[in-house]
């Protein structure tokens, strides 16, 4: 049923009833008050039927009006004079009423209709300014301009990543069969539907399709299925396509951003990596081969005492050891950024820790200087990590001590956690660089502090939920601090 006949029919039925509850009571009554009374049948039927329904209730209550509240009664003439006042009157004011209710209604719906806008503006607003991926931008667009317009489905187009002069669907909301979403793909699926003109309306197939357009440049379409939408809608659409494109060229460019700072920390890290292990491996391999040089001159001149072979032999072994140690901190380097790192506790003493990373390290024992408190709790460790850790903390030291000084190592126990220290007599670290020796590959200062193993040793450190740090060490020099769990031990009684 049209509205305006449901509207029609409510106001003939108030006038009908509230007739019937007046006639009985018309001699009592003055001549104003039905006109009052039959005032809200009229109301109502603008209130559902509109402008039309108004008028017709209108001529339905003058004619109710004049028939059965004047005198005579049961006809449609008017006897006195002040009778014809009191129906102009009430026709007057009633089409007022009637008038001034409708644009009422206008104004609360226009209202209504702004104030869904601006939200639904704000809801793509949030696209706008919110951290999403492009995917999400896409999902987004879709879903709000399918719940905005009511639209049966709706597709969004942008070009394939692949070719640019290519539409591809990126998303779609509703319940689109794969034969609509792709009649939105011209012929060919070249970008020419992306030009502002595909804004126009909806063509014979019923999809409006509209181009999301930022900074004048086409950067997508969306098509809406089942929307009728009228001129206000159109442009309202219009106003959202343009918050979307400018959410799509944001969330764009931020993936792009992304993509070129990563290729620039791939970059920095190859560089670093290749001038970090040139560096590392450049003085173990001139070493060997200087060794081998000599051996091979040698054995052909026969020159060489059996104490300098061996001493040239040792240099090559303990060459190779550091090159060895080297390419298995490359190979934890890998495990711990590709996240494979295990850890495999176990109750161990400290003594144990200290003498496997003193066999791990290249420092030689004796020039080491070792001190363990005498009641220190046993461990809860990884042993060969905890161990590889020591060795690369004194590899560290050994490479920055002046020649004839020893290192030093020491042990004290604090609350639960055991204090391991590696301190050395070399230039130290200034504190605006304790944090960062343990990035990766750093290189810092003119001391030239390799920042590989000491990287290696505070991620190992930190898988035990430990701490590892660098202070300066009693008489000058570094100190490197790490925490180790101790073990719980169940007391015997």
């Amino acid at each position: 049923m049209k509205r305006w006949v449901l509207g029609t029919l409510v106001a003939f039925a108030g006038i009908g009833a509230l007739s019937g509850v007046m006639v009985p009571l018309r001699a009592h009554l003055s001549l104003a008050t039905p006109a009052l009374v039959l005032v809200v049948p009229v109301v109502a039927g603008v209130a559902v039927g509109g402008l039309v329904s108004g008028v017709l209730a209108v001529a339905a209550g003058f004619i109710t009006y004049d028939a059965l509240f004047l005198r005579p009664y049961g006809t449609l003439t008017v006897g006195a004079s002040q009778n014809w006042i009191a129906l102009i009157v009430y026709a007057v004011v009633m089409l007022i009423v009637a008038r001034v209710f409708v644009f009422l209604q206008r104004a609360r719906l226009e209202a209504r209709r702004d104030a869904d806008a601006t939200r639904r503006l704000y809801e793509l607003s949030d696209l706008l300014i919110g951290d999403q991926p492009v995917t999400g931008v896409l999902g987004g667009i879709a879903a709000t301009l399918h719940q905005a317009f009511g639209a049966r489905w709706v597709a969004v187009l942008i070009p394939d990543p692949d070719d640019d002069d290519r539409l591809s669907i990126a998303a779609t909301a509703g319940d689109p069969q794969d034969d609509d979403v792709t009649s939105l793909v011209p012929a060919g699926g070249r970008t020419e539907s992306l030009q502002p003109w595909a804004s126009t309306g909806p063509r014979a197939d019923g999809v409006v399709r509209i181009a999301l357009v930022a900074r004048g440049r086409p950067v997508g379409l969306v098509g809406l299925a089942g929307a009728a939408l009228d001129r206000h809608e159109l442009e309202l659409a219009r106003t959202y396509a343009n918050q979307a494109a400018l959410a799509l060229e944001a969330s764009q460019l931020r993936e792009q951003a992304m993509r070129t700072e990563l290729l620039e920390q791939v970059d920095a890290l190859r560089a670093s990596l290749m001038g970090a292990v040139s560096h590392d491996l450049r003085t173990p391999l001139a070493s060997v081969k200087t060794a081998v040089s000599a051996l091979r001159r040698a054995g052909a001149q026969g020159s060489l005492t059996e104490q300098d072979r061996e001493e040239l032999l040792a240099l090559i072994e303990e060459r190779s050891d550091a090159l060895d140690r080297l390419v298995a901190n490359l190979l934890d380097m890998t495990r711990i950024q590709s996240g494979a790192l295990e850890l495999r506790r176990g109750i161990t003493p400290v003594s144990d820790v200290v003498d496997g990373g003193l066999r791990a390290s290249a420092v030689t024992p004796n020039g080491v200087v070792v001190s363990l408190a005498g009641d220190l709790p046993p461990v809860d460790v990884d042993v060969v990590l905890m161990e590889q850790v020591l060795a690369n903390l004194l590899d560290n030291a050994a490479r920055h001590s002046p020649d004839g000084t020893p290192v030093s190592i020491s042990a004290e126990a604090r609350g639960d956690v055991v204090v391991l220290s590696v301190s050395d007599h070399g230039p130290g670290v200034p504190a605006s660089e304790r944090e960062r020796v343990f990035t990766m590959f750093s290189r810092l200062g003119a001391q030239g502090r390799a920042g590989l193993g000491l990287a290696i040793a505070k991620a190992f450190v930190d898988a035990h939920g430990q701490s590892i740090h660098v202070d300066d060490a009693p008489g000058g020099g570094a100190r490197f601090l790490v925490t180790l769990p101790a073990a719980q031990v169940p007391v015997e009684v």
